[in-house]
């Protein structure tokens, strides 16, 4: 019960675009085509989990038996970082047209604050290893939920007459800040 708590607190109560706002770079700037979103989808869940059970495993094993909890942070980004440079080798010789339509979003992942905050939200909650990679894997469908659910309405929204001022990203907002009040339905179930 514990584990299905974990899941739909993090793909729907606590979205961590919608609710906790933080991914938004990447979720402005890959949502203009489904492909492209469920793609960059994959590549943030697998560099989630990874990064949530490596910076884990550093927290526990490394940084505090050594009494060096305050680097933290530093060490989290440098395994971030290094986890998406694997990630978009793989992604070049495994399969070029993902690699080509993510662009310059992949090496974005780097900096994606989601993925630095699952890895310090695990650590705050004192989520044990199981639990860690449960919840990293559930956020990632959270990211990657609300990361489809505005691509496809950005591409329907291409298809409708929007006034001119309002194209691109402003009517971008206005969807992402309408899908958040969607979401903000969800709290209170868990």
């Amino acid at each position: 019960m514990e584990y299905f708590v974990i899941i739909i607190s993090a793909i729907f109560v606590s979205n961590i675009i919608l609710s906790q706002f933080l991914g938004i770079c990447p979720f402005l700037g890959v949502s203009t085509r489904i492909s492209t979103s469920v793609g960059m989808t994959g590549a943030v869940v697998f560099v989630m989990t990874i990064a949530t059970i490596t910076t884990y495993l550093l927290y526990y094993y490394v940084l505090e038996p050594l009494d060096l909890v305050f680097l933290k942070t530093i060490v989290f980004i440098l395994v971030i970082a290094a986890l998406v440079q694997m990630v978009e080798i793989i992604l070049k010789k495994s399969s070029p047209s993902l690699y080509q339509a993510l662009g310059i979003y992949l090496p974005l992942i780097t900096t994606n604050c989601a993925v630095l905050g699952v890895a310090l939200l695990v650590i705050q909650k004192n989520f044990q290893l199981m639990e860690s990679t449960v919840f990293a894997i559930a956020t990632g469908i959270g990211f990657g939920l609300a990361l489809v659910l505005l691509a496809s309405l950005r591409e329907q929204l291409d298809l409708v007459n929007v006034p001119k001022g309002m194209k691109g990203i402003p009517i971008a907002l206005v969807t992402a800040g309408i899908l958040s009040l969607a979401f903000m339905g969800f709290s209170g179930i868990v």
